[in-house]
């Protein structure tokens, strides 16, 4: 244990705290590569009743975002700061040379257990790490079960770890195991290790894998949404779009954004996603059976939220849990094995047949791709990896009965970030941030309940794509091309570049974009950042 460890659990064995009763324990869920529109709750047509209802009961947060990467996004929620401040700007896999840019979460960062402990919080993990570091129970959390890096297997239980060394996971007999499953099997193991200090709240980072590529689900639950998806993406969109303002997610003013473009993953081939009915209909089965599988994946992530929520409520928690969920990501566009023309498709992927009904089981490598990943993102530009609303804009839920003061099913459109999670919990556990860093989050209970979080800056990169998104305006721009500049105001899809139109307020934005980048270890960017977004012909 480190010496800094060692006195964060020092003081929170000896601080005198409040009774645990009038402290929440504080749950947030995490899901990978989850559209804004998947859930019913936001417009999706797949069924997510227990996330549905806890909106309904809560507040949905209809501009909140992540950092455009499941590595970043982790870093920031867990570290209150902006990734490159603590080495995350970009993959755990990559130590490109730079303090922003190495691969591993930095020492500096006081991580949200580290902070909660002084206030009593006992906390634990279950799920994806993905920080870079060998081990979560360095970082303040007592218990971790999941996966280190990406999850690449929901099939094979060898995939996740057990830690502290020497713990044991949950053995499954041959063909039971589902790493969602398992993920919250283990998830309810460290409540039940948190009940037995009744005295003391609880921390839960609850980081499912789903629905990450490869896309893998039980056959029952593909079997539920086979012939869901055969009319395709556009009239999808155009069906989600329809659900969103007839929600109130969005303005009934939105406009669904044309087809967004693609490109082989690392390679110049780019182009727009095509029209569905201009698809061959053996490419399109190949298709639909992919957002089968994704679907299913979401469907079963929230039966096992599900689980946790009704584990919570007969343990008499419910009320005081304070709960977030959100993704660390909009959908993912990458297409496997990375390198993959969307209108033919390749023998590894194209399947006729009976081959088609294997998709989705043990072995199998598929992802979702840009066509579909496009309508997750419905209604919004682009995907995971850049920053324009497709990548980093995710549904965002709070359920805090014991400490939300608005009404049930308030939908609340100021913008908030990843960056917000940190200081919310320590806000909400009565702790006092010692962390090295200043925060540049705000409490979300705070600005929820007070009903004017006032105008915000906030900041984005990743891989050379970058934003701010300031008032009513946002600057985006794509790895090393120029500024765009839109009016959200009017126009959140990101459709009428204003640019040309008002230069001194790019002008403007940008100085504060460059002066946050110099301050948070963001430039100079690397030479080689990877993915590189060519416009289409």
């Amino acid at each position: 244990m480190s010496p800094r460890m060692l006195c964060f659990f020092l003081f929170s064995f000896f601080v005198a705290f409040l009774p645990a009763a009038e402290k929440p324990n504080i749950l947030y869920i995490l899901a990978d590569d989850l559209g804004f529109s998947d859930l019913g709750c936001f417009g999706g047509e797949i069924e997510t009743p227990v996330l549905d209802a806890m909106a309904a009961e809560g507040v949905r947060l209809t501009q909140f975002y992540n950092t455009g990467r499941c590595c970043p996004s982790r870093a920031s929620l867990l570290s209150g700061q902006y990734p490159h401040r603590v080495g995350l700007g970009h993959m755990t896999t990559n130590d490109l040379g730079l303090p922003g840019f190495r691969g591993v979460i930095s020492e500096q960062a006081t991580l949200v257990a580290e902070a909660l402990a002084p206030a009593g919080y006992r906390s634990f993990i279950s799920g994806k790490w993905h920080l870079g570091t060998d081990d979560p129970t360095k970082h303040g959390f007592e218990e971790f079960y999941g996966t280190l890096v990406s999850a690449k297997r929901f099939f094979d239980p060898d995939h996740l770890i057990r830690l502290p060394r020497g713990r044991t996971a949950r053995t499954y007999e041959k063909g039971t195991f589902y790493a969602t499953d398992a993920v919250t099997d283990h998830a309810l193991d460290f409540l039940g290790l948190a009940r037995e200090t009744p005295d003391r709240p609880w921390f839960l980072y609850l980081s499912y894998h789903a629905p990450h590529f490869p896309l893998h689900a039980p056959d029952e639950e593909i079997a539920e949404y086979a012939e869901r998806y055969l009319e395709g993406w556009d009239k999808l969109r155009e069906e989600r779009l329809r659900r969103m303002k007839e929600l109130g997610v969005v303005p009934d003013s939105t406009l669904l954004s044309p087809r967004s473009t693609w490109q082989n993953y690392g390679e110049t081939k780019t182009g727009t996603n095509p029209a569905w009915d201009s698809l061959p209909r053996r490419r399109q089965l190949d298709l639909a059976r992919r957002m089968a599988i994704y679907a299913a994946m979401i469907d079963r992530l929230d039966q096992q939220i599900g689980r946790v929520v009704e584990d919570l409520k007969n343990a008499g928690e419910w009320e005081n849990t304070l709960i977030v969920f959100t993704s660390d990501n909009g959908a993912c566009f990458e297409w496997d094995p990375f390198g993959f023309d969307i209108e033919s498709g390749n023998h590894n992927i194209l399947h006729t047949g009976e081959e088609i009904e294997t998709m989705g089981s043990e072995g199998t490598f598929h992802s979702l791709g840009s066509g579909w990943a496009n309508a997750g993102n419905t209604p919004w530009r682009m995907y995971k990896h850049f920053n324009h609303e497709g990548g980093i804009a995710s549904p965002g839920i709070v359920h805090w009965p014991a400490g939300l003061s608005v009404p049930p099913g308030t939908i609340n459109s100021e913008p908030a970030h990843l960056i917000d999670l940190l200081p919310t919990a320590v806000a909400a556990g009565g702790a006092t941030y010692g962390g090295e860093l200043t925060l540049p989050g705000a409490d979300l209970i705070a600005q929820l309940n007070d009903g004017n979080a006032g105008e915000r800056t906030l900041f984005f990169e990743h891989q050379g794509n970058r934003a701010l998104r300031k008032g009513k305006w946002k600057l985006v721009a794509f790895d090393d091309q120029a500024w765009e500049l839109y009016d959200f105001s009017v126009d959140r899809t990101e459709m009428n570049d204003l640019s040309a139109k008002y230069p001194e307020k790019v002008v403007e934005l940008n100085a504060e974009w460059e002066a946050w980048a110099d301050e948070n270890q963001v430039t100079p960017l690397p030479k080689d950042l990877g993915v590189k977004y060519l416009k289409a012909d």
